[in-house]
């Protein structure tokens, strides 16, 4: 290390750092600098990073405010950073992930090397046919209120290195850009969109929850995916009494349970033939609810199980209608659209087709419609005859069945009538 920097952060660190973000892509901060943009003058501007955070000179700049939509009427709000100031936390992340990631909990699945939602989902599915009651538990803004000292403090318990100390109370400290310029001081919380927020919130809620859950009721299984948990218990006197000392808990932590939000839920099958006022919830875009199985011996029962839920299914046809705007595309060809929207409709599929695909397919069925308008609109013979459009759209997935992704799935599109 030079004499003249105060930290001994390496070179290959920020290299590293920058694949990490640019494998994650983003956009611009508060600057409006692209990546194609900082790539132009890379090497300088990793150097700038370095020598700044090596020296201890680093400040982030503002963090952008964006206000996503929600299902429920509301808006998200997600904070971006400019290009640099993720590069500088990915610095910091990798320092700080492999010296927490040994003690966290193996029923928390959120942003950790080698475990993701489908597994936390795969892991509800099995505890619900286990036990009866589900707490699904909704911390109120959790991320929008977290405690800066508590979190300080909770990092403190896994490093005492300064530099990554300083830095992570600057970017929590970091102001708040609004899309009009007008700045905004943060005493509290950190912004959904930055890269060292998530392992910030692990962190929390590993020692706030994860945690105090294994010391006190380590017969009681949870899942935990950030800040969106699903607690497990045999019956609802169990359950009360947990979730009345959760509040406690959540709230010596500077948090709050959302009061309509966490639900109470009764995990109803062929075996559980009582009727209880609430029989669903919802978990990473899965809805458990009872649901109509067969089993080896082809007998029909209920069991309690994860499908896609109705609000992913619309977020998905909102997608294919607001953003793919097939009808737009007529200047394309078939190949070229399966070419442009496969590696969505597979992501789609490996995701929300892992548990009971068949609930899917009206999603997948979202896409032939769009398909037919895009044909109805480029040729000539297709236009306003949809019977004709939709027939036609049916006999090329017969001859090329795995043109779309999705038709392999549907036999219904492949099969000769």
């Amino acid at each position: 290390m030079s004499s003249a920097k105060s930290f001994d952060i390496p070179k290959a660190l920020v290299w590293d750092a920058y694949m990490d973000v640019k494998r994650s892509a983003g956009g611009p901060g508060v600057d409006g600098q692209c990546m194609d943009d900082f790539e132009g003058d890379l090497k300088n501007q990793l150097y700038k990073i370095w020598n700044r955070m090596s020296s201890g000179s680093y400040c982030p700049p503002p963090v952008l405010r964006v206000e996503i939509p929600k299902a429920d009427g509301g808006v998200r709000a997600l904070g971006i950073p400019t290009i640099g100031d993720r590069i500088a936390q990915a610095v910091v992340k990798r320092y700080l992930e492999p010296l927490v990631e040994p003690h966290f909990h193996e029923d928390s699945y959120g942003y950790r090397p080698g475990r993701s939602a489908l597994d936390a989902v795969a892991k509800a599915r099995q505890r619900c046919w286990r036990d009866n009651w589900v707490l699904d538990l909704d911390i109120s803004k959790f991320f929008d209120t977290l405690d800066h000292v508590l979190v300080m403090r909770a990092v403190r318990r896994f490093t005492t290195c300064k530099w990554v100390l300083m830095y992570i109370e600057r970017w929590l400290r970091a102001d708040v850009q609004l899309p009009d310029g007008t700045r905004q001081q943060r005493c509290s919380g950190t912004p959904q969109g930055g890269v060292i927020s998530p392992l910030l919130a692990n962190i929390f809620l590993h020692l706030a929850f994860d945690q105090w859950m294994k010391e006190h009721y380590p017969a009681i299984h949870f899942e935990r995916y950030a800040d969106d948990i699903v607690v497990h218990c045999r019956s609802r006197k169990q359950l009360e009494w947990v979730k009345e000392r959760l509040e406690r808990r959540l709230k010596l932590c500077k948090l709050s349970l959302h009061p309509d939000k966490t639900r109470v839920v009764y995990c109803k099958d062929s075996r559980r033939p009582h009727d209880e006022s609430s029989q669903s919830f919802d978990f990473l875009g899965y809805t458990f609810r009872p649901r109509s199985a067969r089993n080896h011996r082809g007998e029909f029962f209920v069991s309690f199980s994860p499908a896609i839920s109705p609000k992913a299914a619309r977020t998905l046809r909102q997608t294919i209608r607001d953003e793919w705007k097939l009808k737009t595309c007529t200047h394309l060809e078939l190949n070229d659209l399966a070419h442009r929207l496969n590696p969505i409709i597979s992501g789609w599929i490996n995701y929300y087709g892992r548990f009971c695909r068949s609930a899917l397919h009206a999603v997948l069925n979202h896409i032939n419609l769009a398909l037919v308008g895009w044909a109805m609109r480029k040729f000539k013979t297709l236009r306003r005859r949809r019977t004709r459009a939709q027939a036609w759209l049916k006999d090329v997935a017969q001859r090329d069945p795995l043109l779309f992704t999705h038709w392999q799935y549907q036999g219904w599109m492949t099969r000769a009538v």
